[in-house]
Parts: C-alpha cells; sequence; structure tokens
C-alpha cells in the first residue's frame, strides 16, 4: 500500500535501503542511502555468507511485517496463527516501522538473523531478491495459479516468483455525488471530461480535483495512470506521450480547477479536501474508505476509474501491495514450514477475508469477482485492479531512479513552468 501520510514537500527520493547478502553490490543509490545511516554501510560491504537465522524453535515461525494499523494488525495476527495452528507452528511476529523495514533487513541479513517470512512493499522485492537474500518460492512448491500475471510480476525478479500479494490495491477516482449532482455534472471518463468537469464543480473555496503531486514516490505512484493510459512507458520518459500527461495535470492546475497545493500533499492531504468538501473529485485508494466513513459520515460519494485520453482506452493504474517473501536462512526444515504458511496464508479463504477487514483486493481473480459483488463499494477498484501494473515489471531495480525523474519532471512543470515535453526530455537525459 502506498503510504497516505501527509509529507512536506522535498527535493529529495525517500531512500529505502536493500538487503546485504553475499554477492550483493550497492548500487549507487542504496551506497547514498546506507552512508546516511551509521554503520550500515560497513554491514553491506561485508555481506552474509548464505543468510541465517536466530528464529531457534523448529516449531515457531518468526514474522516480520510494517502492518500497525488496527485493522491490518488485527486481521495480519489473527490470520497468521490461524495459518499455524494448521501447520502445526506457533507465530512469532515482529513489527517494523515501514520507513525502517529496509534497513532492518539489512541489518538482519549481515547478522544471519533473517525471519523465516518476510512482507516487503512489492516495488523493494526486485533490489532484495537481487541481493540473493529471498528463495525462489518454486523450490518449495508453493502454487501460485490464480494469481493474475501482473500480480505476480509484483513478485517476479529474473522470470521467478520470489513474493505473493495475498491482496492488492490501486487508485481510483473518488466523487461527491451530491455536488456532481447540483452542478449537473456527470462522472467524467476521458481526459475532456475531467477537465470539464472539474471546471464546472469548481468555485468560491471549492476545487473540482484534488490529487498528489507531492515530489516523492507517491507523487510518481499517482501519475502513473495518466501516463500509462496515454501510452507512456517507463523506459522512456521523453516521449510526447507522457509529457502529455503532465500538460493534462498543468492545465487542471492553471485554470484553478485543481489547487496550487497539490504540489505539496501527499494522498491524504488529498483526501483530507475531500471529506471536508474542499474538493468535489480524488484521485485516491481504498485504504482511506474507512477514514472517509468515519470522518465524514453524512458524505456521499462514489468512486469511477481514472479517465482515460479517449473514450475506449484503457485505464492503466498502478499495483500497489504488500508481497510476503521466505527469506534464505540456510534452515531448510524451517523454511519448508515457512511454505507451508504461506501457502495457507494467501488462500482465497484467506485473501477475501484480509480483504474485507483492510478494504483490499483478493490477488486471486476468481476470489476478486466474488469480492466485488460482496463489497459494492470496492467493485471499482477491481476492476482497475483488472489492468493494473507492477511499477518494477519492466524496469527492475532501475524503478527508484525512474520514479524519482518522473516526479522531478513534473514538479518542475507546476512549479516552474517549464515546458512538460522540455522537462521529461531532461529527465530522460538524466537517466542515461
Amino acid at each position: 500500500m502506498m503510504s497516505h501520510q501527509p509529507r512536506a514537500r522535498t527535493s529529495a527520493a525517500s531512500v529505502r535501503v536493500p538487503s546485504s547478502e553475499s554477492g550483493f553490490r550497492p548500487s549507487r543509490r542504496t551506497l547514498g542511502a546506507l552512508a546516511a545511516v551509521p554503520g550500515l554501510l560497513s554491514l553491506a560491504a561485508c555481506g552474509g555468507s548464505g543468510g541465517g537465522s536466530s528464529s531457534g524453535d523448529p516449531d515457531s515461525i518468526r514474522v516480520v511485517d510494517y502492518y500497525n494499523t488496527p485493522a491490518d494488525d488485527k486481521v495480519i495476527q489473527e490470520t497468521l496463527d490461524a495459518v499455524g495452528s494448521e501447520v502445526g507452528v506457533s507465530i512469532a511476529r515482529e513489527k517494523v516501522p515501514g520507513e525502517q523495514l529496509i534497513a532492518k533487513v539489512l541489518q538482519m541479513s549481515s547478522s544471519k538473523t533473517l525471519p523465516d517470512l518476510l512482507m516487503l512493499d512489492n516495488p523493494d522485492l526486485q533490489e532484495i531478491a537481487s541481493s540473493g537474500a529471498l528463495v525462489p518460492l518454486e523450490d518449495f512448491g508453493i502454487d501460485t495459479s490464480g494469481f493474475a500475471k501482473e500480480i505476480l510480476e509484483a513478485g517476479t525478479f529474473e522470470g521467478k516468483v520470489y513474493g505473493l500479494a495475498p491482496t492488492v490495491n490501486t487508485i481510483a477516482l473518488f466523487y461527491n455525488t451530491t455536488m456532481l449532482k447540483e452542478a449537473g455534472v456527470e462522472p467524467p471518463t476521458t481526459w475532456d471530461e475531467l477537465k470539464a468537469s472539474a471546471k464546472a464543480l469548481t468555485h468560491d473555496d471549492v476545487y473540482g480535483l484534488a490529487f498528489s503531486a507531492i515530489a516523492t514516490y507517491e507523487g510518481t505512484w499517482q501519475f502513473l495512470p495518466f501516463m500509462w493510459s496515454n501510452g507512456g512507458d517507463e523506459t522512456d520518459i521523453g516521449t510526447p506521450e507522457v509529457a502529455e500527461a503532465a500538460q493534462l495535470w498543468s492545465d487542471l492546475v492553471a485554470d484553478g480547477s485543481a489547487s496550487q497545493g497539490v504540489v505539496n500533499w501527499g494522498q491524504g492531504d488529498a483526501i483530507d479536501q475531500f471529506k471536508a468538501g474542499k474538493a468535489a473529485m480524488v484521485v485516491n485508494g481504498p485504504w482511506n474508505i474507512v477514514g472517509l466513513q468515519t470522518d465524514a459520515p453524512d458524505l456521499e460519494w462514489d468512486v469511477v476509474i481514472i479517465p482515460v485520453p479517449a473514450a475506449g482506452d484503457a485505464s492503466v493504474a498502478p499495483l500497489g501491495g504488500e508481497v510476503w517473501t521466505i527469506p534464505q536462512t540456510g534452515d531448510d526444515a524451517k523454511q519448508k514450514k515457512a511454505a507451508e504458511v504461506l501457502q495457507k496464508f494467501v488462500s482465497p479463504e484467506n485473501q477475501m477475508a484480509m480483504g474485507t477487514a483492510r478494504n483490499t483486493i483478493p490477488a486471486d481473480m476468481e476470489a476478486a469477482k466474488t469480492f466485488a459483488q460482496d463489497h459494492p463499494e470496492l467493485a471499482t477498484f477491481v476492476e482497475q485492479v483488472s489492468t493494473a501494473r507492477s511499477r518494477t515489471g519492466k524496469l527492475g531495480t532501475e524503478w527508484p531512479a525512474t520514479a524519482k525523474a518522473i516526479y522531478t519532471a513534473y514538479q518542475q512543470v507546476l512549479v516552474d513552468g517549464t515546458d512538460p515535453q522540455t522537462a521529461f526530455a531532461d529527465a530522460a537525459d538524466s537517466l542515461g
């Protein structure tokens, strides 16, 4: 899940630190991150030797994840405990703050104390797998049938699946049904309709549209549906198709349909504008539905997929969610037990339960169809997920650099008034 906490505007990426194993070669991005954290650079240089685990008890599976919100924490714990009982093991779970997880993985790898099961945000998997810290799931016969190709890609490195996501998420367009009805506006489906609707809905202190264009990976995440749906591609961000997506954002801000504050807003800030009635529409994700219902119980809203450049185009959004992996601990017996736990953990039944509790979408496609019928408020997200793409599917470990180049370019467009084609051509050149 993408973070939705408000963040201060920054010109530098929020850098995560990958794991270290024997043979791991830190990238320039990683070395910079390690140098900023006392003691970690020497650990990366030393590396591990085949991993290792300090979990001790052969009947206890040690799990590391970052789920700490009440809904996430409760259902994850209950599900792990239930499948642990089925397998005949107890679960020893450690929760690490999200921003500290990758540094923690590095430390555990170097000290040979990797857990038996490790959860990772899906964009981080490629770099961790490339370090040798993870085991391909096929080594333990884990069944991945039923998972959509795009969802499996989020957990794949060099053709092998290293992680499975029990549930996933993406973003779509929330709208205030009362505001649209009063303005005589239909939910937009194309870019032209989006611009016209946003303009018609803008008045007094209400903007037609809110979104996050912050200078972090979170902003890039919100830009991708517009870039991808227009035929833009992360392998070459200097194309007219990418620039046109930035031009759309620029047009919305320039004519006052969207606040200039979007350059400072995270997704949490954007949904807050919607909750407060200061935005008629907002690009956001299902993880904010509970907060929306709690904080604005009288607000009437609905959701549609992200508008596309022209009628008939496919709306392609990024795939979010965490993948569960089996680290390379060197303890075959424990790894086999962990594989049994993981297989049961990602069963369609558990996916449905976790999706219900967390407002996320089951990764099994048949389960997702049933889920959409049972949860109509999430049906649009099920539809959006069906065409969603992994951010690392094409670029692998090179994705973070491109994500930074994208948000740097659209910030130049929105803040400095740089022509989109120029900004993104420069960004493409910066990537070599």
